[in-house]
């Protein structure tokens, strides 16, 4: 359910209304909009049935939501999201790029990436410190370590750092070094870890699992709004089928349909979803014409070295190459709107 106050609304009428709502045992969340704010409603609707809200002071009509997923929904905000992390904003019509090696291996790696990523003009720095692996004898990551050298490459680079946080216990740590917590697609749906990350209070950004549906997806999302943490970004990086050329299969349709359903920015990984680089300036450029509000992308100063993912990992050359390209279409699809 979402309150909706008149524009003259007072603060005091807006108060009045929150303070009723959560008395009677819910949450509010607010979201000001153009010339209105809403008021969301989370909990058992049948705990605010007895409240008179339509003739509080300041409502002008209240609104079901009926997206089981409220917070995420289109129907909540019907403005695009847009997610200030420290200067650089995910969302609004900027285009940004989260670009760098799949995990931290050592600092000399991590720092010549950096330096890569950001006369590139990427705005982020990625890499995996904790690395979930499907094997247990894979390289799992350098931890607290790797942190540090993320942290090193922020300050020497300026870029905004993204790393994946793999579980409750480590949520604190990942959070003293990271500008977004990054929630992998296995953990989708480890609802613990996207409560704990929502807690955290930073900007998060959430993988599609391998076999998740939007719904599913955005149910995820929802588990983070709930905590009160409204800077969330979903991240599409390919979903399982049948086909096996490609490492996943890439759904772009989903930006479209996200974009519909919900107001959160939409970032696509095309390393993921392919896993094959020489489909990945391909299906970045595509994306971008899908409406993606940004990019993730794998590389690596040498992949033929790389400790994980090297073969869907771009080499500098194709690096700049693949951000000329996205520049350009950006740009062009920005004056043809």
């Amino acid at each position: 359910m979402v309150i909706v106050m008149k524009a003259n609304a007072a603060d005091s009428h807006i108060r009045h209304v929150v303070s009723r709502i959560e008395a009677a045992g819910l949450s509010t969340c607010l979201s000001r909009g153009q010339g209105r704010i809403l008021i969301g409603i989370v909990g058992d609707r049948r705990l605010i049935a007895a409240l008179p809200v339509e003739v509080f002071p300041g409502v002008e009509r209240v609104l079901p939501v009926t997206d089981s997923y409220k917070l995420a929904s289109r129907q909540f905000r019907s403005e695009d999201t847009v997610i200030d992390t420290g200067g650089v904003e995910i969302g609004g019509g900027n285009l940004v790029v989260m670009a760098g090696p799949c995990a931290v291996e050592s600092r000399a790696q991590l720092l010549e990436a950096a330096e890569i990523a950001r006369e590139g003009g990427a705005q982020f720095l990625r890499g995996g410190a904790f690395k979930p692996r499907t094997s247990p004898y894979s390289f799992q990551g350098l931890e607290r370590q790797g942190l540090e050298y993320l942290a090193e490459a922020r300050e020497a680079t300026g870029l905004k750092i993204v790393t994946e946080v793999v579980d409750v216990t480590s949520v604190a740590m990942v959070a003293e070094y990271a500008d977004v917590l990054q929630i992998g697609a296995r953990n989708m749906q480890n609802f613990r870890l996207l409560q704990a990350a929502g807690q955290a209070g930073k900007p998060v950004l959430l993988k599609r699992g391998i076999a998740a549906t939007i719904s599913e997806w955005l149910h995820a999302a929802e588990y983070i709004l709930s905590e009160g943490n409204y800077k969330v970004a979903l991240c599409e990086r390919g979903i399982r089928t049948f086909e096996d050329y490609t490492r996943n299969t890439l759904d772009l349709s989903a930006v479209v349909a996200v974009k519909k359903l919900s107001h959160l920015p939409v970032i696509v990984d095309p390393s993921h979803g392919t896993g094959r680089r020489e489909l990945v300036c391909p299906m970045a450029m595509a994306a971008v014409a899908a409406g993606a509000d940004g990019l993730m992308v794998e590389m690596h100063p040498k992949p033929s070295e790389a400790l994980s993912d090297g073969s869907q990992s771009l080499d500098p050359d194709q690096y700049r190459e693949l951000m000329a390209a996205v520049s350009s279409l950006a740009a062009f699809l920005r004056q043809a709107m």
